[in-house]
């Protein structure tokens, strides 16, 4: 490294070594990920953090889905982890939740410290931003949302329980669900999840508001902070909220309808307790985790849906999964667009560009085969009908959470793969996304043909 002094005309060599990281920025963010997961593993496996002995695979199993904010669990949380094996589990929900990226920026710029080129392009990955200037005022906006959002929940929830439960139980279950349901990772300190809850309406509106908040995306809640206006709003953020109170609304009228006749689900609930569990199970779905209706015996076609809300899961920047609402959304408008012979694809007045176009279709290409291939792979090892394993398969890619029962009795390839699922479910998106970003210019060009498509 050669560095020019202003006060003289000499050249002056610094040999100190320097060493470069060639790693790609999805390389780094996923060692981060996979580091805290084994942190998590060894914590987990402490004799202090579980009621009775579990295996490695366990121990990661649960790591895993901590980290992915998944919620999925093959032993129960609340009998067989600890009061201080619960609380690890918080905290890998927490900074798997809101991100390591969060977590860093923040703690560098407490200390005084300044983000490097390598550090800006990793962040401008995790938090999908375009503009590096943007990164240090995105992350500062991101922890400080998320720490108001679950102060509020947390002193709502501990309020709540503390007749039933006193205050130190009701301060520990207010703190741990509060960060379950805003990170969207459905760990419950119960086997019935909050099904004791189905028509309770304080915990079924504290919940699923905490748990929307978190996944409908820290640009969206920045954006309307600090507009105070619809008109203001970025086409990005008005499609995002217009999408997701449609999304929501459509499969609380289905969800409704469909069970309302069900023995098992809907039938037996009062008319509130009607309204507030078809709620809940229709935003729930949006890769949240959490269950009040017993999944495994709602109708097939309450089913399908929400193997359709799992997949299209929450919004960019959040700590929902799935494909995104705004690639579905980019999807349906190229379509429509294309039907109507429209030269161009457009959102509030403004046109889309291709590339967007192109990206949402191959991430969602990509979502579909690798779903496909881990559906194969689990009828391979498991003994279980098929819905239920497509079910489990699209849960932990969209790092949902739901099951109809088949994670407990999964095989020890079973767990593999929903692993791999589940680490690949938070961290595709942010991967594919860098590649996907990176323009690649050719100087040749070919002849164009007519492909025959349809």
């Amino acid at each position: 490294m050669i560095k020019w002094h202003p006060s003289t005309t000499s050249i002056i060599r610094n040999t100190k070594p320097h060493r470069k990281i060639n790693a790609a920025p999805p390389v780094i963010l996923a060692g981060s990920f996979m580091c805290l997961i084994i942190i998590g593993t060894f914590l987990l496996m402490l004799p202090n953090s579980t009621t009775h002995s579990i295996t490695w695979w366990q121990s990661l199993f649960t790591a895993t889905s901590a980290v992915t904010v998944t919620g999925l669990v093959v032993v129960d949380t609340g009998t067989s982890f600890t009061l201080f094996g619960q609380t690890v589990i918080a905290i890998l929900i927490q900074c798997g939740g809101i991100g390591l990226m969060t977590f860093a920026v923040v703690t560098l710029i407490a200390l005084g410290g300044k983000i490097g080129f390598l550090q800006q392009v990793v962040a401008k990955e995790a938090f999908n931003q375009t503009d590096a200037s943007m990164i240090l005022s995105v992350a500062k906006s991101v922890l400080l949302f998320s720490l108001i959002i679950e102060i509020i929940g947390f002193v709502i929830l501990s309020i709540y329980w503390h007749d039933k439960l006193g205050w130190a139980e009701s301060f520990y279950h207010g703190f741990f669900y509060t960060i379950s349901a805003f990170n969207n990772a459905g760990f419950a300190l119960s086997s019935q999840s909050l099904s004791d809850y189905v028509s309770d309406p304080v915990i079924n509106l504290t919940i699923t508001g905490l748990f929307i908040s978190g996944g409908l995306g820290f640009t969206v809640w920045r954006e309307v902070i600090k507009s105070k206006s619809w008109h203001k709003l970025s086409p990005y953020s008005k499609a995002m909220i217009s999408a997701t109170i449609i999304i929501n609304l459509l499969a609380f009228i289905a969800i409704y309808s469909i069970e309302y006749n069900n023995p098992n689900t809907l039938q037996p609930l009062s008319q509130t307790g009607k309204v507030l569990a078809s709620w809940f199970q229709a935003v729930t779905t949006r890769t949240a985790g959490f269950n009040t209706l017993p999944i495994e015996q709602m109708e097939d076609a309450s089913t399908v849906l929400m193997l359709f809300l799992m997949f299209v899961g929450g919004g960019s920047l959040s700590t929902a999964s799935g494909i995104k609402v705004m690639t579905f959304v980019v999807l349906m408008l190229a379509a429509y667009s294309y039907l109507r012979r429209d030269k161009a694809i457009t959102l509030y007045n403004r046109e889309i560009t291709r590339e967007t176009v192109k990206k949402a279709l191959a991430l969602t290409v990509i979502y579909v085969a690798t779903t496909w291939l881990a559906v194969f792979c689990l009828l391979l090892s498991e003994k279980a009908p098929f819905i239920d394993v497509v079910f489990e398969a699209i849960s932990a890619f969209g790092t949902v959470g739901l099951s109809r029962g088949l994670t407990s009795s999964l095989s020890g390839t079973g767990e593999i793969i929903i692993i791999i699922l589940m680490f690949m479910g938070r961290l595709g998106p942010l991967t594919l996304a860098y590649f996907l970003a990176s323009p690649r210019t050719k100087r040749l060009r070919y002849p164009e043909t007519q492909i025959t498509i349809g």
